[in-house]
């Protein structure tokens, strides 16, 4: 019976990552666990699961919405699982020995994700069109 108990709680047990956590928008009472510093901009919960899939840790997506949240958009819906310790307490990696060793590595990452590198190309052109602007100024002159 005991054998049983522990295979249900097993997924239990995995570490609960909300995107408000590492998100360097929203304040400690929005829920922010970590420096603004070192958080990332409106993360999602596909690109925590692809950096820490990219880790080799064992993660699922829960369609669970943070209490916090007050937008109720699919876009900030869902929870990332994530397991650190196996079912006899050792770690998985011993790189990751917290909760917030996890956070801080997902934050770090997250903004060398392909889909983020693609994202700043796009501000560069936005920095042109501002160069764009300042030269109509000169012209109005």
């Amino acid at each position: 019976m005991a054998h049983l108990t522990n295979n249900c709680s097993e997924k239990e047990r995995f570490l609960c990552i909300y995107p408000a956590y590492i998100n360097s928008k929203k304040t400690l009472a929005e829920g922010r666990r970590i420096p603004s510093e070192k958080g990332v901009e409106n993360p999602s919960c596909a690109e925590i699961k692809d950096v820490l899939t990219a880790a080799g840790m064992n993660v699922y997506v829960e369609n669970k919405m943070y209490p916090r949240e007050w937008n109720r958009d699919v876009q900030f819906r869902g929870r990332v699982r994530v397991q650190i310790r196996r079912d006899d307490g050792s770690l998985c990696q011993d790189k990751f020995t917290s909760k917030k060793d996890i956070m801080l590595y997902v934050a770090e990452m997250i903004p060398k994700l392909k889909t983020r590198t693609q994202k700043s190309g796009g501000s560069d052109s936005g920095a042109q069109q501002g160069e764009g602007g300042k030269k109509g100024k000169k012209k109005k002159k």
